[in-house]
């Protein structure tokens, strides 16, 4: 058994996400060179800009001349504000009547979503900045596109300052004709109803519709923002939708997900290694613990050989259950392995490459959930 015991030798600690900020910035100068004529991005760090680091990310954005965000809650507004964000801050969903105040004590635009929310959101009896959800077809959240007298009364509320009006495209990430027909029907809907506002004198200053994939495929649509998520962080849901806007981009990954080997054991032939026993030696070999686990976000449906990871530039296999804040790998085949060395389960070692959609893939998911459950407890180190 091989075990570093020197603090030196762990600089990062147990286990970090690097975020590549040539990357981001890349992607920034990518993503505004798709955008249509009078287009802004407004970058969505909802769920701590899907796992880099809301603050961390939002200010290398700030600093680059972006200023509109989106997040999905007060929370995370009140977060981009303390870390000195200034510019437009729109939050997406619910926002509890006792967090009222937040909004205008923070200066945030909150979503309308929906008649009688409006009407909650006035009755705080202050001015309150609102953008209005318009609901075309995807019966999430937003009033409906053909309930025009409501939202007629959304403008006649007296502390709702309206700023903004948007839809969500639900079918923008597909290419059947039925789906792409339906981003026509969703797009004609909303706006249909703007028009139909403005010609009663309900005015909206600003409206957006189109999101990563939006924009990826269907920049005509246009828009005053694109509330661009996944895409700004290098990648689409899919491998196969990142292979082809990176083809077509030049889209870049930001992060990195890695742990230290913090011991590296011998296991002979017949023994057993983790939680049930799951992992038997079928030869005389090595395993290493790697400080990660499904605590952090790993993934736990990566044990028993479902995923690798990358050590000294080869890839090794998961053994045995990922568990809570570990995870055993097997290193027979890189015998030179030693605690102190990084384990790379994201990002790039060597010549070799795991991507956040090889793990969505293993895992039966979507890179954007492997990202955005990525945990608090990994320190995110911009470089």
């Amino acid at each position: 058994m091989m075990m570093c015991h020197n603090a030196a030798d762990f600089p990062q600690g147990r286990a970090w996400i690097e975020l590549d900020r040539s990357a981001l910035l890349h992607n920034v100068r990518v993503l505004r060179a798709l955008l249509p004529k009078g287009c802004e991005l407004m970058p969505a760090v909802k769920a701590n800009a899907y796992g880099h680091g809301a603050a961390l990310v939002a200010g290398e954005l700030q600093r680059a001349g972006i200023g509109s965000f989106c997040v999905a809650s007060a929370a995370e507004a009140v977060e981009l504000r303390k870390a000195g964000i200034t510019g437009e801050i729109l939050i997406l969903g619910y926002t509890h009547p006792r967090q009222f105040s937040l909004l205008r004590h923070f200066h945030l635009t909150q979503t309308v979503l929906d008649h009688d929310y409006a009407e909650l959101l006035n009755r705080s009896g202050r001015k309150i900045d609102v953008h209005i959800k318009i609901d075309t077809g995807m019966h999430r959240l937003g009033e409906r596109c053909e309930h025009i007298d409501h939202l007629k009364k959304i403008f006649s509320c007296d502390n709702l300052r309206i700023t903004g009006a948007y839809t969500h495209l639900c079918t923008s990430d597909k290419s059947s004709p039925r789906e792409e027909a339906f981003v026509s029907v969703q797009t004609q809907a909303f706006y249909e109803a703007i028009a139909k506002l403005r010609e009663q004198g309900c005015v909206c200053p600003k409206v957006h519709v189109l999101a990563s994939y939006g924009l990826v495929n269907y920049p005509e649509i246009g828009g005053d923002y694109a509330r661009i998520g996944i895409a700004l962080y290098g990648m689409l849901s899919t491998r196969e939708d990142t292979e082809e806007c990176a083809r077509k981009t030049g889209l870049r990954p930001v992060l990195s997900l890695k742990a230290r080997i913090i011991s590296v054991k011998d296991v002979f032939a017949e023994e057993s290694a983790g939680y049930g026993l799951q992992f038997t030696a079928q030869r005389d070999g090595k395993i290493a613990v790697a400080a990660v686990g499904y605590a952090d976000g790993l993934p736990r449906s990566l044990s028993c050989g479902a995923g690798e990871v990358l050590i000294r530039g080869k890839r090794a296999p998961v053994v045995g259950r990922v568990c809570m804040d570990q995870t055993l790998i097997d290193v027979t085949e890189i015998p030179d392995a030693e605690a102190g060395d990084i384990a790379v389960f994201i990002g790039k070692s060597g010549e070799e490459e795991i991507t956040a959609c090889d793990l969505a893939e293993e895992a039966d998911t979507i890179s954007n959930e492997i990202l955005s459950r990525l945990g608090a407890r990994l320190k995110r180190i911009m470089i």
